[in-house]
Formats: C-alpha cells, structure tokens, sequence
C-alpha cells in the first residue's frame, strides 16, 4: 500500500498522537476564564454577589461619620460607649475643675454616654443608701434609742430625681436652643451634664456628718461648683452674646436647685 495514503489520514484518529495533547492544552486553555471567576459578577450598587478586594475597603470609607443605624439598633449606640478607663477618669478630674470651661473642646471628637448612666446609677445608689444612713445618725444623736430603719422610697425619690434630671434637663436645653437658632448637640449636653453629677458622689460621704449646719455650707460649695461647672461650660458652647445669658443663668440655677433638693429630701 502506498505510504502517501497513510499520510492523508487525519490525525486524531491515529492513538498515541498529539492531539491527545491538544486535547490537554485545550482543557487546561479553558481554566484562564476560571482564574478571572473572582471578578464576576461585578461590583454593583446592591452589593450582592462576589467582590474584588478592593470593595470592603471603598464601602468602609463611604460609611457616615456616625455610623448611625436606626433609634431601634442597638449598634447605633456603641459609639457613644467607645471610651476606656484613661478617657473617663481625665473627663471626671475635669467635672471637678468648674472655671477651666473646656469641658466641650475635650468631647468634640468623642463624646459618650457611659459617664452619663455610671455616674447617675452610682449617685442614685448613694443618695438613697446615704441619705438613710445619715437620717439615722442625725436620730440617733438627739435620741439614743433610735433603731436602724430602711426607707426604700429613697431609692424610688432617687432613681426618680437624678435620671429624669440628668435626661430632660439636657433635653429641654436642646431644643430650646434649637428653637432660638444656635448650634446644639444633645449627645454633647447629656455627657457633659451627667459628668456634672460626679461631684455630688463624694460629697455624699460628707453629708454624713451629723451636723446640720456643716451639712448646708458642704452641699452649697458643691452646688455651685457643679452649677459653675455647668454654666461656663454652656456659655463656652454656644457662644450666642447677650441674648442667650439667660439661657446660662437658668442652667445655673437648675444645677442650684438639684444640689437643695439632694439636702433636703436624703439628709435632712
């Protein structure tokens, strides 16, 4: 048979020839668009589907300032809470320094609510164990058969007088001067009036002494450092002139009044 017949035979039929290769180089040929799978689908506005590495970084920078989510979601407030213990106690060594009047300039960048609830929680728990303890004492100076009574109604008067003030009070100032057109913030007035409070803390120790008179004269010295403390800081803030000086003295006089009503209702 002439070899040249052998020659025009098509070359897939014959075994152990290359196109069992090409064959190979085909499928592997067809892997290319598989490493390019990570691209698809593209990147688009409902961000679904499979993304590049470079979209978690773009839809992370894009995210609002303040990562608000909604008043019903809990992580909208965990901003609020982003402080550690260095941060809380500078802000509590500065609620004791009345005159300084920068309270605002150092919560500008971070302002929380965790001194707003600790603080109050720790002073209503001692107002209302305090102020039971010290009506004991001041009875049982004047009559020594006096026994240990608790009134539990502290508690109520307490938790009652210090969580509504330290929220309406804020909240009253807010939209009020939001109303008279100056710049407001009620997550800054709620920290800064319930750092405000802290002074109260340790002066619910002092009120223990058995003496009316030094009673008066140590919550009077308190409450106005914690009014001054509130008032120059208020003044500081919204730098409003003439027209809103009384809003500062109504902040004073709101701070006076909490620091009377602590007297005369726990250590009376």
């Amino acid at each position: 048979m002439d070899e040249s017949s052998f020659s025009n035979l098509p070359t897939s039929r014959l075994l152990g020839s290359v196109p069992s290769v090409i064959n190979e180089e085909k499928k592997s040929s067809y892997a290319a668009p598989e490493a390019s799978m990570q691209n698809f689908p593209p990147n688009s506005g409902s961000g679904r589907g499979y993304q590049t590495l470079e979209a978690p970084a773009e839809s992370f920078e894009q995210q609002p300032p303040n990562n608000w989510k909604g008043v019903f979601n809990i992580s909208s407030y965990t901003q609020y809470f982003n402080v550690d213990t260095d941060v809380v106690i500078n802000r509590l060594i500065s609620s004791f320094h009345p005159t300084a009047g920068d309270f605002f300039n150092k919560i500008e960048a971070n302002p929380d609510l965790y001194g707003l609830i600790w603080i109050t929680t720790t002073l209503v728990f001692m107002l209302s164990c305090f102020g039971n303890f010290a009506t004991y004492l001041m009875q049982k100076h004047t009559d020594g058969t006096t026994t240990w009574s608790f009134d539990v109604g502290y508690v109520n008067v307490a938790a009652s007088g210090i969580y509504g003030y330290a929220i309406v009070v804020p909240m009253a100032f807010y939209f009020l001067l939001q109303y008279l057109g100056s710049n407001a913030s009620l997550i800054r007035f709620w920290c800064m009036w319930g750092y405000s409070l802290s002074i109260f803390v340790p002066t619910a120790f002092l009120l223990l002494i058995p003496v009316e008179l030094l009673r008066w004269i140590i919550i009077l010295i308190t409450g106005t450092a914690s009014s001054c403390f509130v008032a120059l800081n208020l003044r500081s803030y919204i730098e409003g002139g003439n027209d809103l000086t009384i809003i500062v003295i109504a902040a004073f006089l709101l701070q006076m009044a909490l620091s009377i009503f602590i007297k005369v209702w726990f250590f009376t």
